[in-house]
């Protein structure tokens, strides 16, 4: 699967770039009729309904031209909001200081599969993240992360 998604992205970030948009990530949830594919797009001023359309009819022909899909698909353009996912360890550190919610692949030194925890630090070199969870600082390898979305303090 983790090819299909490098594809994907790999067709995708330029079409979204060269809109002038930042390729922020993507999703995919392969299902039997109807596969889903979900881009995440965004801007300094913040994305519109326009924006969204304009990158949905630039990638969907990119994808139908291409076919790396077998299948039905369909195809979502979206803003990454303010809980937004974390794809890349270039975005964990872009939010150092904030509160993430944390989905592990496996347990990781005894944590529990899901927490909420702030970040600290982001060492892209080891591909470790440093949080703090229950006032102890711990590292949690960037592999193990399943997913990761900001949890936006109000």
């Amino acid at each position: 699967m983790r090819s299909l998604v490098g594809a994907l992205e790999d067709l995708c970030r330029p079409v979204v770039e060269s809109l002038g948009y930042q390729f922020w990530g993507l999703q995919f949830a392969p299902k039997a009729k109807q596969s889903l594919v979900r881009v995440f797009i965004d801007l300094p001023e913040g994305i519109s309904v326009d924006d969204c359309a304009v990158v949905s009819h630039q990638v969907a022909g990119i994808l139908d031209v291409e076919d790396v899909l077998q299948g039905a698909y369909s195809l979502e353009v979206s803003s990454p909001g303010l809980d937004r996912l974390l794809f890349r360890l270039s975005q964990y550190r872009l939010y150092c200081g904030s509160f993430v919610m944390f989905q592990m692949s496996s347990s990781v030194s005894g944590l529990p599969k899901k927490m909420k925890a702030k970040l600290l630090e982001v060492d892209e070199a080891k591909e470790i993240v440093h949080v703090e969870w229950e006032k102890k600082t711990l590292e949690i390898p960037f592999a193990q992360i399943e997913k990761a979305r900001l949890s936006p303090e109000f």
